[in-house]
């Protein structure tokens, strides 16, 4: 997955934030803490070479109290001195910048990282944990269930009286041991008719429960009673219209789906666990399309950073992904 360009934390050191142009890292860093500049960073003026003496012996990098890692901005023992993306000793080129979201920094031994890669906290927000967001889904179905009950009620009823004389008559028989399908009580034409209207009905309410609440704030009522919300992964803004509907789109519309011997409730159900096997960002298969991710609100809190005035605003956004 590409990556746009911005600020983002430097997995290197935790406590800068460097730019990222899309292919690799460029500027100086800033502390993470920081407002970052709109834009990258002014080009810097190339620094004239310390003249050496080729006698002069190259001293060897600083280690971490413990050994192990240099300080920050210090180069990596496995670093040239050419800079980073070149690897001494085994003679491989490394990556030239790391992808956020993707592989190890620039310069880091091939492999993967040199112990657990950092957690992602897109806009400076934890993610939300799989048990938060099937509570908060959880509480959805509840209410839109809640308003199935009030107007797809009547149609309900009424294809219930169309086929319990059918299955009374079969469960008769097989208490029976009559195994035979002859003079069977068929439902009318209007017992399929019926459950079309019924999928309508509810993929309907759905839609207009979840999509508006979603594009405005990014929150249902069960999302925010458990204090998660959704974000986009690269813009401090709302969701919009448009890709609350995508998302939605994803899950709500297999709804239609379950009169086909339950394919849509299948399609379903992969969906909502899809989250499960999604690193390093959680994301569900409506997630994926929309571009979307689940962050965990602060304890207390039902703000994020873009809903702050610049003036309460203490975390800039564009965290590492």
């Amino acid at each position: 997955m590409s990556v746009e360009p911005g600020w983002y934390v430097d997995p290197a050191d935790p406590d800068t934030r460097r730019y990222w142009d899309g292919e690799g890292w460029i500027g100086a860093p800033i502390p993470v803490d920081a407002t970052p500049p709109e834009g990258p960073p002014p080009a810097e003026p190339p620094a004239a070479p310390a003249p050496t003496s080729p006698a002069a012996p190259v001293p060897a990098p600083a280690a971490a109290p413990g050994g192990g890692q240099p300080y920050p901005g210090q180069p990596y023992p496995w670093q040239s001195p050419q800079g980073p993306g070149q690897a001494q000793g085994p003679g491989q080129d490394l990556p030239p910048g790391w992808p956020p979201g993707g592989g190890p920094p620039a310069g880091w031994p091939p492999g993967g990282w040199p112990g657990r890669p950092p957690e992602p906290r897109p806009h400076g927000l934890p993610l939300a944990g799989f048990g938060a967001r099937l509570v908060a889904r959880l509480i959805d179905f509840a209410i839109v269930f809640a308003l199935n009950a009030v107007v797809n009620g009547w149609f309900v009823w009424r294809l219930v009286d169309e086929v319990t004389p059918y299955w009374r008559e079969v469960f008769r028989r097989a208490m029976a041991g009559d195994s035979s399908t002859d003079g069977l009580p068929q439902p009318s034409e209007q017992a399929g008719g019926l459950q079309v209207v019924i999928l309508l009905i509810a993929t309907a309410l759905w839609l207009a429960y979840e999509v508006p609440t979603m594009a405005s704030g990014g929150q249902t009522f069960g999302k925010r009673l458990v204090g998660v919300k959704v974000l986009p992964m690269k813009a401090d803004e709302p969701l919009g219209f448009g890709r609350a509907l995508r998302r939605w789109n994803t899950l709500g519309l297999p709804t239609l789906l379950w009169y086909c011997c339950g394919l849509g409730l299948l399609l379903q159900l992969v969906d909502a666990l899809s989250p499960l096997f999604d690193h390093p960002l959680r994301q569900a298969l409506h997630d994926k399309r929309a571009q979307t991710v689940v962050v965990q609100l602060p304890r207390g809190s039902r703000t994020t950073p873009e809903d702050r005035t610049p003036d309460d605003r203490t975390d800039p956004s564009g965290d590492t992904p």
